[in-house]
């Protein structure tokens, strides 16, 4: 991949990653549980956290176009990014290892957390290889 296709990708990866931040605000600051918007859509949450994490997600989405707008002086946030996911992906596998789904609900299917986490683990390795190709 050359340096020129590497950052065309991480410029359109990022601007999708800001609309989808965007998205999650929205979800979040409706209540709208759906999956991939609500990483736990099917445990019980109060309105005033997800109100807290839709301000998070729209500040997320805010510094993400801000670095899509020129990814190639902006590599020092992309991985600041990757951080970012890494500690995400770290917590998120913590819940899903340690929290005992079963007595919100013996519904809740833990696998569908592991998806979404496994997701996030596929940008963050994504944004890496796109880095690594854009600083050449």
């Amino acid at each position: 991949m050359t340096r020129l296709t590497a950052l065309r990708l991480l410029k359109l990866t990022l601007w999708a990653l800001s609309c989808y931040f965007l998205l999650i605000f929205l979800a979040h600051v409706t209540g709208t549980k759906l999956p991939l918007l609500f990483v736990y859509f099917d445990v019980p949450s109060t309105i005033y956290q997800d109100r807290i994490i839709a301000f998070f997600a729209f500040g997320w989405a805010v510094f993400i176009a801000t670095t899509a707008r020129d990814p190639g002086t902006n590599l020092q946030f992309v991985r600041a990014l990757i951080v970012a996911a890494t500690g995400a992906i770290i917590i998120l596998s913590f819940i899903n290892l340690s929290t005992d789904f079963a007595s919100y609900s013996a519904d809740i299917e833990v696998w569908r957390f592991w998806v979404q986490t496994g997701l996030l683990a596929a940008i963050a390795l994504w944004l890496v290889l796109l880095v690594s190709f854009a600083k050449k």
